[in-house]
Formats: structure tokens, sequence, C-alpha cells
């Protein structure tokens, strides 16, 4: 029984050794990726600066699931610009092009009107009730650049939650089979 206990005990304790690696591997990764993102938020000015195209409102530029690049800088907002911004009371940003630039003259501050390019109308309806004009506070970023569909990833695992669990299983299994 000496040597059989010996055995068993020594199998156990490799086996809490290769979960305690594995999970101190995936705290690193996840680590890793949230200072990646804090940098890029330092780098570029902007609280998200990686965002999915989710609708085709800016189509044929942008489509959805076009992964978008951004940059916010203190360089004024101009007609043309295509902008991420967030409206009070909505959760997800939205990706249009400036249309209109109203400078304020008692106070210099810009306002700026959107829309997508293509809606038939400005973007005065989606904006918070009684709101007429988006202010800088309201724009995340703007987009400097862009990668074509790499975002369907993203919306495919938020439409369909099975195949985020079923990827995430898959990676797990793949993972526990690795290290034998």
């Amino acid at each position: 029984m000496g040597w059989i206990g010996e055995t068993v005990d020594s199998i156990k304790s490799l086996r809490i050794r290769q979960v305690l690696t594995q999970a101190v591997s995936l705290g690193m990764i996840v680590t890793s990726a949230l200072i990646i993102w804090k940098a890029l938020m330092c780098v570029t000015g902007s609280e998200s600066p990686v965002v999915v195209v989710l609708s085709g409102s800016m189509e044929p530029g942008f489509k959805r699931g076009d992964i978008l690049f951004l940059h916010m800088s203190k360089d004024p907002i101009r007609a043309g610009e295509i902008v991420v911004f967030n409206v009070d009371g909505r959760e997800i940003p939205i990706v249009h092009r400036v249309i209109k630039v109203h400078e304020r003259e008692d106070t210099g501050e810009v306002d700026v009107l959107t829309k997508g390019d293509n809606n038939y109308g400005d973007d005065r309806l989606l904006y918070a009730h009684g709101q007429l004009w988006l202010q800088r506070h309201h724009i995340m970023g703007r987009a400097v650049g862009f990668l074509p569909y790499v975002g369907w990833v993203t919306i495919i695992m938020t439409e369909k939650p099975i195949i985020k669990y079923i990827l995430i299983g898959a990676l797990g299994l793949l993972v526990i089979t690795s290290k034998d």
C-alpha cells in the first residue's frame, strides 16, 4: 500500500500542479489583454480604441462586421469625418459621418450633426429626446482605419451565444488534452 499510496499522491500532485499552471497562464493572458487595451486607450485618446460596425447604415464604405480603429485628438471635428459616438440612454455606440459642424459663438464649443451614409435623414431621431446636436463629450473617436469582416466573430458570438460556449468548451478541451 505504501508504494501505491505514494504513486496516487504523486499523480494527484501533478494534476493539481497542472490545474494551477493553467489557471496562472489564463490569468496572465487576461491581464496582458487588459494591459494592451489600457495602453491602446492611452495612445489613441479614445475610451474604446477598437469597435465593430453592427449595422449597414454606413454601407458601402463600412459593412456590418468591419472593425474600426479609433483615435481622438484635440483637433476640431470636421464635416466628412467618420466618428463613433454615444447617445445618452443607449448602450451601443454608433458609427456615422459628420454632415454639419456648428461652432457656438459664445463659448467656441463645436456641435456636430451626423448621418449614416446609407440612411435617408440625419441622426436627430437617434439622439436623446430634445437633443439636436452632439457635443464633444458624446464622441468616442474618429475612424482612422479598418479591417473588413473581422468583427463577424464578435457579432456571431453575441447573436448566437451557443457558438461562444461551444468555442470556449473546445478551447478548454484542447488545453486539457495538450497538457497530457
